[in-house]
């Protein structure tokens, strides 16, 4: 019987969901992993990332990554279709997943959530095949010396802002919650923003209200850029220092807050007054959290974890399937 697991492939971090937890690591790469300058006297000493090496070559993942070698930041979509780095950032996650929760005792079906905004036109056939080519097979790699071998049986898509709407509806055994499953036939907001891109989805009865429903490059990573305006530092050396607190967001916090609410006003209105709930997820909620689930009267709801929120929800989804 196969393992199954969820993925969000954000390009802020890859978050893993399976029946022992969930699992986070960023989407952080670097090339040169295995040259670094030794430890000095009164120097601080510090861990090294997670050292990724396949038959792609040596990489680092993860966390500080940036610090230690040559930083991709590859965020075009074209990556998805199975590029060096999106696939040491997948072996990391397993990794860093195993390295908790132990390692997996069977091959996995993976349910993997993309953003919207890929998942629509007329390449997002092309674009599905190209994520299930790739992640699907047998996985060998080796981190910090250490082998591993991961067999994916089976790869499905969805987008990453259903997920979210599913960790509201559901339990943790992939029940409907009572008290919401009223939601599940009315129309629902989701508001997820995340590194790359603010996302919005609307469903009414099981389907998608098309005109509610976009995807805007106005995530956290615009914040950063406010931030690095002089381009000093990588945007995976920025993130690292949002995530540290090291970062005075006070001056444009404010400014790219406006920008988030413009691409919700342009896109619903005052529509949302008709939904019977606005779920704002994504890490660029924990940021937002103090103001934005004000502008919906009453109607938002922020998860206790907005950052897994949507692997958490693409896992229940799993359990809903046979």
């Amino acid at each position: 019987m196969t393992i199954k697991l969820a993925v969000d492939a954000g390009n802020g971090a890859f978050k893993l969901f399976g029946a022992c937890g969930g699992q986070e690591t960023l989407s952080q790469v670097a090339w040169n992993g295995e040259q670094h300058v030794a430890n000095t006297l009164g120097m601080k000493k510090t861990q090294a990332p997670l050292n990724i090496r396949n038959q792609y070559g040596s990489m680092y993942i993860g966390r500080d990554s940036h610090s230690y070698g040559r930083p991709v930041e590859n965020l075009d979509t074209d990556r998805f279709n199975g590029t060096p780095e999106i696939i040491g950032t997948f072996e990391g996650a397993l990794t860093r997943y195993c390295q908790v929760y132990g390692p997996f005792n069977d091959s996995l079906s993976i349910l993997v959530g993309l953003p919207q905004g890929i998942l629509t036109g007329e390449t997002v056939e092309a674009t599905r095949e190209g994520v299930k080519r790739w992640m699907k097979g047998t996985h060998q790699w080796s981190a910090d010396g250490q082998s591993y071998s991961v067999t994916v049986d089976e790869v499905r898509i969805a987008s990453q802002v259903s997920g979210g709407l599913f960790d509201y509806l559901l339990d943790d055994s992939g029940t409907f919650i009572p008290s919401r499953k009223r939601a599940f036939t009315s129309e629902v907001g989701i508001i997820s923003i995340g590194f790359g891109t603010v996302e919005m989805l609307v469903v009414r009865d099981r389907t998608v209200v098309q005109r509610f429903t976009t995807g805007a490059t106005s995530g956290v990573r615009r914040l950063l850029e406010m931030l690095n305006g002089e381009r000093l530092y990588s945007l995976g050396e920025m993130d690292i220092q949002l995530r540290s607190g090291q970062l005075d967001t006070s001056a444009v916090l404010p400014v790219w807050e406006r920008e988030v609410s413009g691409v919700i006003e342009r896109q619903w209105g005052n529509a949302w007054r008709r939904f019977a709930a606005v779920l704002i997820m994504g890490g660029g909620a924990i940021l937002l959290k103090d103001t934005l689930p004000l502008k919906f009267g009453g109607k938002a709801w922020v998860p206790d974890n907005p950052v897994q929120a949507i692997a958490r929800g693409l896992y229940k989804m799993t359990l809903t399937s046979k």
